[in-house]
């Protein structure tokens, strides 16, 4: 296990979440998967209660700790894109598999953790400043899922 590892509290499902993130990104893997070694609160002995897994290069690990917390916009993956197709492919991935959509690149999968899909067009438009920034803010905060033609237009004016 990694020095530093973000712990996401699961329901139950930790596992399934792993999986799906590793079958998505690149960079990704599932690793030990831990089961309980006596009954616990939410749980019996044998059940999974830890997996570890790597997310875009980020060590992870999953806890199945009940339904207490839930996840919120406070935390969030930012998975920078290079196409639209790339895009598509992990937003698509996201929703589609019981996630929802939000507002500006932001989404949710189906257990409630945050996701910035966000295409490097936009992060160098909005690092340049200026007019050229404002234009592609301004398109940006029109969109669910970013669409890259439509910020290069608003960077080009």
């Amino acid at each position: 296990m990694a020095k530093n590892t973000i712990c996401l509290w699961y329901d139950k499902d930790a596992e399934e979440a792993a999986r799906f993130y590793a079958a998505t990104f690149p960079d990704s893997a599932v690793g030990a998967v831990i089961r309980a070694p006596g009954d616990y609160p939410d749980g019996k002995q044998g059940d999974v209660l830890v997996v570890e897994f790597t997310v875009a290069g980020v060590a992870c690990i999953g806890l199945n700790g009940g339904s207490t917390f839930k996840h919120s916009e406070a935390f969030s993956f930012q998975i920078a894109t290079d196409s639209q197709e790339e895009t598509d492919r992990y937003w698509n991935a996201i929703v589609g598999n019981g996630g929802k959509e939000s507002e500006c690149g932001w989404c949710k999968d189906k257990w409630g953790l945050s996701w910035q899909i966000t295409p490097r067009v936009l992060t160098d438009a909005l690092a340049i400043g200026g007019a050229e920034a404002k234009r592609a803010f301004d398109a940006m905060m029109t969109m669910r899922k970013i669409d890259v033609a439509a910020i290069e237009a608003a960077r080009r004016g």
